[in-house]
């Protein structure tokens, strides 16, 4: 599992550098300017922790939770505006999940509880739902598509592809919603028709994790 998380954050690291200008000229319609950047500088200052070396674990689970918080304490440290408390809040939920999750259970139920713990900390700090024009129209849907493929196969593989499949449709739902949360929702009226930065990054982060994930096999 660890090896798979350490692929997962340096390849998004490499994703979000890529995509950075795209997911800031989405910001600067609809928000403060500096999504891409932010997130560039964040997962870079991952990848930094990373090579400096990982905490020391009991197992490879623990190993894999515990670089998970840290990665979150890193986005906290490092990213500005509301991405970086809500990006690293989700990462040491999730990471907490991975810990805690009954070793019995199949590695796709693990990643779902990740999920829907890291999901729990965007909503205790942000305070929205689904059809609010926010990074969780684009993890919900996921977390809600991946159960459901969960729930008919224990192959990794399908239920994170299915995870990153409804990101992506949540992120195309976005562009007609109105914002009713965060800087977005200043604009009024004037947030319809562009697309949420957080949901894309959000679906971008999934959409690596089921790369990952495909190329090491069903877990």
């Amino acid at each position: 599992m660890f090896d798979a998380l350490e692929r997962w954050l340096r390849l998004s690291a490499e994703r979000l550098h890529d995509q950075a200008a795209a997911l800031t000229a989405l910001d600067q319609a609809i928000g403060d300017g500096d999504h891409g950047i932010n997130m560039d500088r964040g997962f870079s200052a991952i990848v930094a922790s990373l090579d400096a070396g990982v905490p020391e674990a009991d197992n490879d689970r623990a190993r894999a939770g515990a670089t998970l918080r840290t990665a979150g304490r890193t986005l906290i440290s490092t990213v500005g505006g509301a991405s970086g408390p809500l990006y690293g809040t989700s990462f040491m939920k999730g990471g907490n999940a991975i810990v805690a999750a009954d070793p019995a259970l199949a590695p796709g139920e693990i990643v779902l509880a990740a999920l829907e713990a890291a999901i729990g900390g965007i909503q205790s700090l942000g305070k929205a739902t689904t059809n609010e024009k926010t990074m969780l129209d684009a993890l919900i849907p996921a977390l809600e598509a991946g159960r459901a493929a969960q729930a008919t196969c224990a192959d990794l593989t399908a239920v994170t592809a299915a995870m990153a499949d409804a990101a992506d449709a949540g992120v195309q739902a976005t562009i007609p919603m109105l914002a009713t949360k965060g800087r977005a929702s200043y604009l009024g009226e004037r947030s319809i028709g562009h697309q949420d930065p957080g949901a894309t990054s959000a679906a971008l982060l999934l959409r690596t994790l089921a790369d990952v994930v495909g190329v090491d096999g069903p877990g």
